[in-house]
């Protein structure tokens, strides 16, 4: 995968800085490659769960959304001027492996970037309680993309 420009992550960054939620999640972008997306959010206790025996655990809503932003970006990578891309989220599969108890890092790659549609791959991964990096959701997006004259 090629590495996108300064330029070009500058873009990324400042989508990230001046969205709202997406400042207010506190995401950090660690990778932007051709395709290849890898986002950062540190833990925070806004995050966890309400339930019963659930204390602590980062929220499943919080891991969807990186699913979701992870996968967006992969595709704006994409494009000529990422930063300017066009495109709406069509559909998002989230499988949850274990529960998410530490920052979480999600890593999204486009399996096919069409004129019109995009799909990606993304997986979330936190650290355990044991103090081993896990997998902790899987996810699958599907992205009607908006290229205009591209």
């Amino acid at each position: 995968m090629t590495e996108l420009s300064a330029d070009q992550r500058a873009g990324f960054e400042s989508v990230v800085d001046e969205h709202g939620l997406f400042s207010w999640l506190g995401i950090e972008l660690d990778a932007v490659e051709d395709g290849r997306v890898v986002l950062r959010v540190p833990y925070d206790e806004k995050f966890a769960n309400l339930v019963a025996g659930g204390e602590g655990n980062v929220h499943g809503g919080v891991t969807a959304t990186l699913v979701d932003t992870a996968s967006g970006f992969a595709l704006r990578s994409t494009f000529e001027d990422p930063a300017a891309a066009q495109l709406t989220t069509t559909d998002l599969d989230v499988s949850y492996l274990r529960p998410a108890t530490d920052d979480l890092t999600v890593e999204a790659e486009v399996l096919r970037a069409g004129g019109s549609m995009g799909v990606t791959d993304a997986t979330v991964s936190s650290t355990a309680p044991n103090g081993e990096r896990k997998d902790v959701a899987v996810g699958r997006t599907s992205y009607r993309l908006f290229r205009g004259s591209e």
